[in-house]
């Protein structure tokens, strides 16, 4: 027995499990390769990026009050924005989340009267409260701007002739989902999501198209940014974090679309000029500088996942051999145990709260109770490994993140160890 199956099973994994995912490992060793090839890509255009802006150790340096002039704020804004092929960038500890992130995008660029319009069918669960599906205290809805969404296809693709139907004069702002979110659809490629723009442009040229690029970031060698879209939108504890930035979020996007979003972020007639970084620049930069490698390993145990339970039988989306365009991947389980045994492995795999038991419970924002397991150095990063799921058919898990293609691959081998050890799964 080598020494590193010794390790796994000092860590509770059987030799069966571990002997599964070694051959797994084995036949994908040209689909990891292609995935370094786009790391090694996207590492570049963020090395590129940060000399061309000149950054220095003086970025790093601590600002408080009220932040004006903050070097290391203000050139990493003009970084984000040229790694996104945009005109500018908000990046800042002040957006809480990637739902505070989108949120922001859509307030600040709405206004009474406005028709927003989903192109890619329902959003994630805690959007449907920000627009107003969902009746909530400040929603859009409550501020005058009118919802449509259009579903997908059977197949997923985009309704094309449904979406030219739905397009109004009212229409201001288009929005699309990259990321499967809680469904179980593909996601879509940034080609995708470039023609449904050019579609919606030649209908309505004027109309803003925004996208949610949560999970999406540097999975490509192209951002949506690159494909049209006039706003890009994400989290700093998702991708581009690279597991370091300890909060934020950004959006990407038009000089005009992002001063709203300055605006809206702290206050009319202060916009973009306010908002100290609090010490955070150094871990925003080096996460940033870290997102490349940092994705492929997280891309890994996506593929890595989908191989070992397709090979057992469960429905996986994507399949093991379909194209990435996120770093989630789902797994069908069909049965509430499934899940929780599930996140319990991924759980249990943490190198922080590894000894606490994930339980399904009412999470604030979704419609059914959601069962997570997160042992992360930074609250709910979901760049780092963890597992989630609501609590209702077809019970589906959705993976994501790990820092190391490792601790990606322990996790995963976990997951299983205790999917035997329930009896939901026999090798």
């Amino acid at each position: 027995m080598s020494a590193t199956a010794e390790m796994y099973q000092q860590m509770g994994i059987r030799p069966s499990v571990v002997n599964l995912g070694t051959q797994m490992e084995e036949r994908l060793k040209e689909r990891f390769r292609e995935i370094d090839e786009t790391a090694e890509h996207n590492q570049m255009k963020v090395i590129l990026a940060m000399q061309k802006n000149r950054v220095s150790e003086a970025c790093f340096h601590y600002a408080s009050g009220y932040g004006y002039d903050d070097l290391g704020r203000d050139t990493l804004e003009k970084v984000y924005a040229e790694v996104f092929h945009t005109e500018a960038a908000l990046v800042r500890p002040q957006i809480t989340c990637g739902t505070h992130a989108l949120a922001l995008a859509l307030s600040a660029n709405l206004r009474p009267g406005d028709e927003l319009v989903s192109v890619a069918g329902k959003p994630y669960d805690t959007l449907e409260e920000v627009i107003g599906i969902r009746p909530s205290k400040g929603s859009l809805a409550e501020y005058g701007v009118t919802y449509s969404q259009v579903d997908l296809l059977p197949d997923g693709g985009f309704d094309y002739e449904k979406i030219a139907q739905t397009l109004t004069e009212k229409t201001k702002l288009v929005t699309i989902q990259r990321s499967k979110g809680y469904q179980t659809r593909p996601s879509f490629s940034v080609n995708q999501i470039g023609e449904a723009i050019a579609f919606v442009k030649r209908i309505k040229p004027d109309v803003i198209c925004m996208v949610d690029n949560c999970y999406g970031e540097f999975v490509e060698t192209a951002e949506p940014s690159d494909a049209g879209a006039d706003l890009v939108v994400g989290s700093l504890i998702k991708n581009p974090g690279g597991g370091l930035a300890p909060i934020g979020g950004y959006i990407a996007g038009k000089q005009e679309l992002i001063e709203n979003c300055g605006y809206r972020l702290t206050s009319p007639g202060l916009g973009r000029e306010v908002g100290a970084s609090l010490g955070v620049m150094q871990s925003f930069y080096q996460g940033l500088f870290l997102a490349p490698v940092v994705t492929a390993s997280a891309l890994k145990g996506a593929v890595f996942a989908a191989n070992i339970y397709e090979h057992l039988g469960y429905p996986v989306i994507p399949d093991s051999r379909e194209s990435r365009h996120d770093i989630i991947q789902a797994v069908e389980f069909g049965t509430p145990e499934g899940v929780v045994a599930f996140c319990r492995g991924i759980q249990a795999a943490a190198p922080v709260d590894s000894y606490v038991t994930p339980e399904p419970w009412a999470m604030p924002g979704y419609d059914s109770d959601v069962i997570m397991a997160a042992g992360a150095f930074v609250q709910g990063s979901s760049i780092e490994l963890s597992a989630d799921g609501p609590m209702k058919p077809p019970y589906a898990v959705y993976f994501q993140g790990g820092l190391t293609w490792p601790h990606a691959k322990l996790g995963i081998l976990m997951s299983l160890e205790y999917l035997v050890r329930d009896g939901v799964i026999r090798l």
